[in-house]
């Protein structure tokens, strides 16, 4: 483990952008997103989580896929250039890191994503403990560890300290790079033992939150169909506005349509974030599948509990991180379907 101060952080940053892309929370018009690093940049460290989820640094709310040309009868495609330049993500917390593990299994699945996994490659995580998690979190259900997130590299700030452990090659030569420059410490017995103290100190605040104790049980152990039928449906989606927020700043979300676009001199294909709360999601010549606000509201509920554990080795597709408890314009979200459905415990 290395150790780096506080007031030595903006030249810890610098040595990285020096090397890659550094991209980090940032404070702009009051609210906290990623965006890259600069010393005119306001950081913002100390914010629990992002308005937007990092996911967008490997899946793109809209990318390019590749534009047709024609001249005459003849017409060439010239496909998009993958991502081939290394870049790093700063202060990336533990339940963005698992929703990256989520995208992991959808894009990295046969067959690959080839512009998801370009960026995968090149992609440094660099996450950053929790300090203090707020009541909408609920990670903890969902197996992360606010206090040990995952990550090419985890750190900690303690009491005006940085504390660096390298978990991947990406990330131990990273690090091996920043110590050789000078900037990275090792950290003694002392540091460890105040990491040590402040795991204790999260994982502590994480056990008092009101949802940390919501138990998945039912969806582990009910059959698909009884969960699919369940009544409790018929109430549930009543309030939703079919808006997609929860969609827009999931880290998990996997959805997207493919379009085209006359760019006047070619015709670009792309694709781009869709949501499946949506009306005309998955639209076809016959019509929707899904013809109800109730059967979409049913279907991104049963995907993320039901569905994506039963194909994914019990993963679930949600990460606990409360950015749709806090968002929802009418206060329901995902917390609020688990219990409905009867598996909360003493919430």
């Amino acid at each position: 483990m290395y150790k780096i101060a506080n007031e030595q952080l903006p030249s810890l940053f610098a040595a990285i952008a020096g090397r890659m892309d550094l991209y980090m929370p940032l404070r702009k018009n009051g609210q906290v997103n990623y965006g890259i690093w600069s010393r005119e940049e306001e950081t913002a460290l100390d914010a629990l989580n992002t308005v937007k989820s990092p996911k967008d640094f490997f899946f793109p709310q809209s990318e390019n896929l590749y534009t047709c040309y024609r001249e005459g009868k003849k017409i060439s495609i010239t496909p998009e250039e993958l991502a081939d330049a290394p870049f790093a993500i700063f202060g990336i917390r533990g339940c963005d890191v698992k929703g990256i593990e989520v995208l992991d299994k959808v894009f990295l699945a046969d067959p690959v994503d080839k512009f998801y996994e370009a960026r995968r490659n090149h992609g440094v995580l660099i996450s950053m403990a929790c300090h203090e998690p707020e009541e909408t979190c609920f990670c903890k259900v969902f197996g992360v560890e606010a206090q040990n997130p995952a990550g090419d590299v985890t750190t900690w700030m303690v009491d005006g300290t940085l504390y660096w452990r390298a978990n991947t090659e990406k990330g131990g030569k990273l690090t091996e790079e920043l110590a050789a420059d000078g900037l990275l410490a090792g950290a003694d017995q002392t540091g460890e033992a105040a990491v040590e103290a402040e795991q204790s100190s999260v994982a502590a605040i994480v056990e008092k939150l009101p949802y940390s104790n919501i138990s998945l049980e039912t969806f582990k152990n009910t059959e698909m169909l009884e969960l699919f039928n369940s009544p409790k449906w018929e109430e549930l989606y009543k309030a939703c506005l079919a808006c997609g927020t929860c969609t827009f700043i999931c880290p998990t979300c996997q959805c997207y349509d493919i379009r085209d676009y006359n760019t006047g001199n070619g015709i670009q294909r792309f694709r781009c974030w869709d949501s499946c709360m949506y009306s005309d999601f998955t639209l076809m010549a016959h019509g929707n599948i899904r013809n109800s606000q109730k059967e979409r509201f049913r279907q991104r509920f049963m995907h993320k509990l039901v569905y994506f554990p039963e194909n994914n080795d019990g993963m679930f597709s949600c990460v606990g991180c409360g950015r749709c408890v806090s968002k929802c314009p009418s206060s329901l979200n995902i917390v609020k379907v688990i219990k409905s459905l009867g598996v909360s415990e003493d919430v």
